[in-house]
């Protein structure tokens, strides 16, 4: 199969999937520890991964690569997807997809500042990160009444702070590390590294009393991030960093919040306002002009 298209089938996968890990979460830590949900699901994945790579003879691990793959496996894995299962405990399923949405602004502004791409932004590129400052302006308005619950509060501060990291960590991996190595086995290294980091996180955060009332639901929402949301999208979402332009890279932002919060109107009752739905429309505008101003520098 073509490399691009090879890319571009990885990167749907990505967009499909992962709106509807959320939802996941959400069902997973309402009663589950959080942190050691996360931490048990990355662990499985990466584990079963490097036994996979093992048994065929692909795997070929160096110092090198365990430390680079670390460092990207505790910015994404742990202080990005990690951290939102603590936080889907205290703000929906759909506010946690439509803040990380935000992921290609954080993406654009992270490799502007530290010098891994410094061409003059394309206007469309500047309009788009308007467009999405404009989209958090409306997430706070829309959750003011909230905000003054301290755990809502510090739900959504934190949900920033690991769209950040996720950003972060994919502009590291995009600029540093992946050129290169096996995708396979840096995805596989990544949530490996990183659940064990959450392990670190479980041990002084989580509450194991929850380890009582564990619901079936819980458990299955668990075998399908495993499954789905790590071994399959983690290693599609990789594979199209490493051979998609990091903006293109970034397309799942569009589709993932409409799967969340849609799932989470639905089955979850999760509440819908005017506003929320105006958040979304800033948020994705302004990541559809981002990905096109990336286009326009690259036919340039």
């Amino acid at each position: 199969m073509n490399k691009n298209l090879l890319a571009y089938l990885s990167l749907s996968i990505v967009c499909l999937v992962w709106g509807s890990t959320y939802f996941a979460i959400r069902i997973g830590v309402a009663t589950f520890p959080p942190f050691l949900f996360s931490a048990i699901r990355q662990i499985m994945a990466g584990g079963i991964m490097l036994v996979a790579l093992k048994i065929i003879g692909k795997l070929q691990l160096r110092r090198s690569d365990l430390l680079n793959q670390s460092i990207t496996g505790i910015l994404m894995v742990t202080l990005g997807n990690g951290v939102i299962g603590w936080c889907e405990r205290y703000i929906t399923s759909g506010l946690a997809a439509l803040i990380l949405s935000l992921i290609p602004v954080f993406v654009v502004v992270i490799s502007y500042l530290f010098g891994f791409d410094r061409r003059r932004p394309h206007i469309l590129i500047l309009f788009g990160l308007i467009l999405g400052c404009l989209g958090i302006i409306l997430i706070f308005r829309d959750n003011l009444k909230d905000i003054a619950n301290p755990e809502y509060f510090l739900g959504m501060l934190i949900a920033f702070g690991a769209c950040l990291a996720w950003a972060s960590g994919s502009v590291f991996s995009k600029f540093k590390i992946l050129n290169h190595k096996s995708v396979f086995q840096n995805a596989a290294l990544q949530l490996l590294t990183g659940g064990i980091a959450l392990v670190l996180f479980s041990l002084f955060l989580d509450d194991y009393t929850e380890l009582k009332v564990i619901s079936g639901k819980s458990i299955w929402a668990l075998a399908y991030l495993i499954v789905f949301g790590s071994i399959i999208a983690y290693s599609s979402f990789v594979y199209a960093l490493k051979n998609l332009p990091i903006g293109v890279s970034s397309l799942y932002a569009y589709i993932n919040p409409f799967i969340a919060i849609m799932l989470g109107y639905f089955f979850l009752n999760e509440p819908l306002t005017d506003i929320t739905l105006l958040a979304l429309t800033a948020t994705l505008s302004g990541v559809y002009c981002i990905n096109r101003g990336y286009l326009k520098m690259v036919i340039q």
